[in-house]
């Protein structure tokens, strides 16, 4: 069982929240549906079979992210990172980052589509752009191969700012936009 994608995503939204919120050393409870923990794993496993293997991850991840806490009602899962491990992703993160740069532009006031275009392509200059015309967002953005991060950033263009929401490529592909 390959939980590498998993540690990887609880990292990537622990450090997301951090950064738009700020950090502070507390327990931070992240949901995730039976789905999409499979496509993390890669394999397909019932709701019971997931808590065991989910159990084995948190005592493997305790060094660094702390006693994790492992709940579930029916498809639903929780996974709860205690303060040691909110402060170890703390600790991790790059403040210099893409993840930094880009949340810090889109937060702003005014900030425009261009603007937030140049956070990913000083990470890269293999970004993909395409517009949308599904009534939610207005552009699908992200690095062809997966440098720095895999994610589809599906950007919305409002009067004076910029919104946005972030999806696994899975979890893109199976919404269907």
């Amino acid at each position: 069982m390959n939980t590498d994608r998993l540690r990887q995503n609880i990292i990537d939204v622990v450090q997301e929240g951090q950064i738009k919120l700020g950090y502070r050393k507390e327990t931070i409870r992240l949901y995730y549906p039976l789905a999409s923990l499979c496509t993390f794993m890669g394999e397909t496993m019932d709701e019971n079979r997931m808590q065991r293997e989910l159990e084995a991850f948190a005592a493997a991840q305790r060094d660094t992210l702390g006693a994790l806490e492992i709940t579930h009602k029916g498809e639903r899962f929780c996974i709860a990172v205690p303060p040691e491990g909110a402060a170890y992703v703390h600790g991790i993160t790059d403040k210099s980052g893409f993840l930094t740069g880009f949340i810090r532009t889109i937060e702003r006031h005014g900030a425009t589509m261009e603007e937030l275009l140049d956070q990913f392509r000083r990470c890269s200059d293999r970004v993909h752009v395409e517009e949308l015309h599904n009534g939610e967002f207005d552009y699908l953005v992200y690095f062809e191969d997966g440098v720095p991060d895999d994610f589809r950033y599906c950007i919305a263009v409002e009067p004076c700012h910029l919104t946005y929401h972030r999806f696994t490529r899975e979890d893109y592909e199976a919404f269907g936009f």
